[in-house]
């Protein structure tokens, strides 16, 4: 089982929260989809005003992560989500509601986007260490690539099915809006149809709840050169890299002057790679090494640069698969990286500070992308954060190899290898290439 595919799924709770999450998650990407294309509506096809919206939906993360991470270490972290996905519903209600009546304006979708995002600051680090306790820890590397596969599957199918829609109905969004809402119910429904007893929650009686406090977790983090240096490259490619929902719907609109149903097209390229790179980590069931981190992100860097040059509307939909695989590889390595090398009873607050700069950073990257996009074309946003991630991996990964003594060895025959030999063990550790 533990080597299988889809080995998580055989146990109930997980396969509840699967369910329950991709049918959420379906909504969530309609949602951002025909609120991208509402903004460009409200605002003349203003990218500024995308990256604003884009900033104030990441905001709060800045605000309240590190909060949610403690509270997620604290408090039974199924009923946090019962409350936060109740609260999702609520706001796509509201959303949808203000346009289906024709009263919303470019203000309400800046207050709504900013109470998903608020919602989202405790919602996702709380869901993301409850995964540990969905399965044992031997499953626990697969059901995290699973949930990722999850999160991206709903990014294949909810840009392509919201552009459809957009399109039959004449741009218009509201009924999308209202769809949402309904499809947020779905985890209520799984979460309370969970065993209990079937939970494995080692965490929380390792810790007192009134011992968990943020500062430890930070604490925690700087005295482990493994959790941190994966963690500061999450957090610069993700500033810079990780800007798609802005960059893609410029690049179509301005760019490439397509409609609804083909930027639902280049979002779905983009998801379909992701797809493919969360089942290809998915086997995996040891903790991923420094190296395989630091691949995968300048070989996703350099797939969105080339993305920033496409010649023409095919060549980017091409360009982006890739992208999309090497995006989630890299990610998914970086979190099981961390997840898998983080002690019980610090995971909610560990997982909090990598949530915080991965969407965290995403307020200042989509104003600076924004701006690139407006003020040298939109294909700008694109190779330049894909040039600044993949100077950023390289440096980081030239700081490693210092702080270890290693270096490098690139080896062709019988398959490309790359060999990493570190001064302080002496031995070799041979890193297959991403496959």
């Amino acid at each position: 089982m533990k080597g299988s595919t889809f080995g998580s799924l055989r146990v109930r709770n997980y396969r509840l929260f699967t369910i329950g999450q991709l049918i959420k998650l379906l909504g969530t990407w309609m949602l951002f989809t025909a609120q991208d294309w509402l903004v460009l509506q409200l605002s003349d096809d203003s990218a500024s005003a995308l990256g604003v919206v884009t900033a104030l939906q990441f905001t709060p993360v800045l605000l309240l992560t590190l909060y949610g991470g403690q509270l997620a270490d604290r408090f039974d972290k199924r009923r946090l989500l019962l409350f936060a996905n109740a609260a999702s519903a609520v706001v796509a209600t509201l959303l949808g509601v203000l346009v289906v009546t024709g009263v919303v304006t470019l203000w309400w979708v800046f207050v709504t986007a900013g109470l998903f995002g608020a919602i989202s600051a405790i919602e996702t680090p709380v869901r993301q260490s409850f995964v540990s306790e969905l399965v044992g820890k031997e499953l626990l590397p697969n059901a995290l690539s699973l949930s990722s596969a999850t999160f991206n599957t709903a990014r294949i199918v909810g840009p392509a099915v919201a552009g459809v829609v957009i399109a039959v109905l004449h741009d218009r969004t509201g009924p999308i809006f209202l769809l949402t809402a309904v499809l947020c119910t779905a985890p209520l429904v799984s979460l309370a149809r969970m065993t209990a007893a079937e939970l494995f929650r080692v965490e929380r009686d390792a810790i007192a709840a009134s011992e968990a406090r943020m500062m430890d977790g930070l604490r925690y983090v700087r005295q482990r050169p493994d959790l941190s240096l994966a963690i500061l490259l999450v957090f610069l490619v993700s500033l810079f890299g990780f800007n798609f929902q802005l960059t893609l719907a410029v690049l179509a609109k301005v760019e490439f002057h397509v409609d609804a149903k083909y930027f639902g097209l280049l979002t779905t390229a983009i998801a379909l790679g992701a797809l493919a790179g969360a089942l290809a980590s998915s086997r995996r069931r040891t903790r991923p090494s420094v190296y395989r981190v630091l691949t995968a992100a300048i070989l996703f860097a350099g797939f969105e640069s080339l993305v920033g040059v496409a010649p023409n509307f095919a060549v980017a939909v091409a360009l982006l698969i890739p992208t999309g695989f090497f995006m989630i590889y890299f990610a998914q390595a970086a979190n099981q990286r961390v997840q898998l090398g983080v002690d019980a009873a610090f995971r909610g607050r560990v997982m909090a500070l990598y949530v915080l700069v991965f969407l965290g950073s995403t307020p200042v990257g989509s104003l600076i992308i924004g701006w690139c996009a407006e003020r040298f074309g939109p294909r700008s946003g694109l190779w330049t954060g894909g040039l600044i991630s993949l100077f950023a991996a390289a440096l980081l990964g030239i700081m490693q190899l210092r702080r270890t003594g290693g270096r490098i060895h690139v080896a062709w025959r019988p398959r490309l290898q790359v060999h990493v030999h570190e001064r302080n063990t002496g031995v070799p550790a041979v890193r297959p290439a991403v496959r």
